[in-house]
């Protein structure tokens, strides 16, 4: 599924900017579309009920700032993500860096019982490379949880298919390390593949290829079964 939050950063990180001497062109752009599901780094946040969702940005000279918007997850409600990002050519390498703001305007949001996810209270930074059809980025939870969390995808498009490899590590407050290693029980690791039918229809099949019934960050533990998600997203002239 094309959702914003593995399309943000994902997608971002093996875009290129081409560096040449010229006035710099402000765009800005926007899209909606719908899914199956609420698809997210491997989880299914909505339980398989559908997801309507539409982004508005702007960007310029590299770089991109913007707002997404979603009927949220079961667990957590209503949602908005707030981003920027900066991407840069470094002789062929692509090197992008940005935060994103996860604001849950009615719900539980993730931050625990009784707290309210606001403006600033739930944000990841992080910094991706891409070489080619070959993608790598590492994502860093700055603000929010009670958990210190981090996550990795390794990506790579051919044709009209992709394949992304997402690990999450996760340490909850006052744990320790072993070996310098994250304990064991506190990662696990999902494969998406992903079909793109058109510029606008795509469909994911997604699996925990490891350790999916020890930690997870942000769903219930256990949900190791397939999923398959359809989802439709087309963009808006403005």
């Amino acid at each position: 599924m094309k959702t914003m939050k593995t399309l943000l950063a994902a997608g971002v990180a093996a875009a290129s900017m081409t560096m040449i001497a010229a006035p710099a062109v402000a765009e800005v752009s926007a899209s909606a579309g719908v899914a199956s599901s609420y698809l997210w780094r491997g989880y299914d946040l909505g339980s398989g009920t559908p997801a309507v969702y539409g982004d508005i940005n702007y960007s310029a000279a590299g770089f991109t700032t913007g707002v997404w918007v979603s009927s949220g997850d079961t667990a957590a409600g209503t949602e908005y993500d707030l981003y920027a990002d900066y991407t840069v050519d470094l002789g062929g390498v692509s090197v992008s860096a940005g935060v994103i703001n996860y604001v849950y305007a009615t719900g539980a949001g993730y931050l625990g019982a009784g707290n309210d996810t606001d403006f600033g209270d739930h944000t990841d930074a992080y910094l991706g490379l891409g070489l080619g059809p070959v993608a790598f980025t590492a994502y860093k939870q700055i603000a929010g949880g009670t958990e210190e969390y981090t996550y990795y995808t390794l990506s790579y498009d051919i044709g009209k298919f992709s394949f992304l490899l997402g690990t999450h590590e996760s340490i909850a407050n006052g744990a320790t390390l072993a070996n310098g290693k994250i304990a064991d029980g506190e990662s696990e690791s999902h494969l998406n593949v992903t079909y793109s039918y058109n510029d606008n229809l795509s469909f994911t099949v997604s699996q925990f290829v490891d350790g999916q019934e020890n930690v997870d960050a942000y769903a219930g533990s256990g949900d190791d079964d397939m999923k398959f998600v359809v989802s439709y997203d087309m963009p808006i002239s403005m």
